[in-house]
């Protein structure tokens, strides 16, 4: 069998691309469909474990595409559960995904670039450059395997996602609505669109064009500083996308789509951490009212930051849940092995060799 040069990914086709593709060759048009079934819904990755299809079919599918796969290349088991993945790629390339378990759920943290472009001085994922975005089909494929991974240590189904990993989420935009889109697809995992959720660093535009597009799923936007100056010491994002212009996308995008936000706010010593601090996030919050989660602040390799005192950050929170806002203090998960917020691709040898 001679197989084509560089043949293209099947999962890259769109349902009409594949479709066109068989009735080109003569196959009936429902073919499309028990191929996207075997790819997507039972995650095969060989063309002749696609059993109810004709030999001559599979045979053809063989010749002239490929199904590109992932593989878990290492894992790391935190004190508190948490679960770190080292995921190389077709190319070679790594991200890591990252499962945290909780009573009540089981949360898949998923990247969606191979590095980051962003420079966020509190992250060690923005101290690694941007090597490539994902394809729709690797976003999902970090999905299953970190669902594999909860059944196997846990017995217990995946039951929400984050992007919230690797890279900027809304700077690879049509592979992550497609990804996100799939994932809550009947012909993918059936999971609810309410259970995903992407943060972003806050890209005014994109948000816009999130509320335009209709999407389900839920957004995170990660603050930080409700204070330009500061915000844009710590995220240079910032100077192109001011707090003005995201008060004006994020309402746009709560009146097109109903959903309220997440605010991700991390409190950093002496920078972040004062009642004035709270105040202006609490002003900037009563423009646009959601939830806010305050996140212990991760300590990375030659950072300038330091974890703020606990009792900074519970009357940081006491202000802000004095004036009704709904408040999370989120303590650190997997912080022992460089899988908690902000830390991934840290310490990790296999990704830091992949990215250079």
């Amino acid at each position: 069998m001679v197989k084509s040069t560089n043949p293209p990914n099947i999962r890259s086709l769109s349902t009409q691309e594949i479709q066109d593709y068989f009735l080109a060759n003569n196959q009936p048009k429902f073919r499309a469909k028990q191929v996207e079934q075997w790819v997507w819904q039972k995650h095969v990755k060989q063309f002749d474990e696609m059993t109810n299809l004709p030999l001559e079919v599979r045979t053809l599918l063989e010749e002239n595409f490929t199904i590109n796969e992932l593989t878990i290349e290492e894992k790391q088991v935190s004190n508190d559960g948490t679960i770190k993945c080292a995921i190389k790629l077709h190319d070679g390339m790594v991200v890591e995904a990252v499962l945290i378990p909780a009573k009540d759920r089981m949360t898949a943290c998923i990247s969606s670039q191979v590095g980051c472009s962003l420079s966020c001085k509190f992250c060690a994922t923005g101290k690694l450059k941007r090597m490539r975005n994902l394809e729709p089909d690797e976003i999902f494929d970090q999905v299953v395997a970190v669902k594999n991974v909860a059944q196997e240590h846990y017995d217990k189904p995946l039951t929400n996602i984050v992007y919230m990993g690797m890279g900027e989420p809304l700077l690879n935009y049509k592979n992550v609505v497609t990804s996100a889109e799939r994932i809550s697809n009947d012909m993918g995992l059936g999971m609810a669109a309410r259970r995903i959720t992407v943060s972003t660093a806050g890209i005014s535009k994109m948000i816009d064009r999130l509320a335009d597009d209709e999407v389900r799923f839920r957004l995170a936007l990660s603050l930080h500083a409700a204070n330009d100056e500061k915000r844009s010491h710590i995220m240079p994002i910032n100077d192109q996308n001011s707090l003005e212009s995201l008060e004006k996308s994020l309402k746009y995008f709560m009146q097109k789509s109903r959903n309220r936000i997440t605010y991700e706010y991390i409190v950093f010593k002496d920078f972040n951490d004062t009642l004035e601090d709270a105040r202006e996030l609490y002003e900037f919050w009563d423009k646009v009212p959601g939830r806010i989660n305050i996140i212990e602040y991760n300590p990375i390799d030659g950072g300038e930051f330091q974890q703020a005192d606990p009792e900074k950050v519970d009357a940081f929170a006491d202000f802000l849940e004095s004036r009704g806002v709904t408040v999370n203090v989120r303590r650190s998960r997997g912080k022992d092995i460089d899988a908690a917020c902000g830390q991934l691709a840290n310490k990790n040898k296999l990704a830091n060799e992949a990215l250079g």
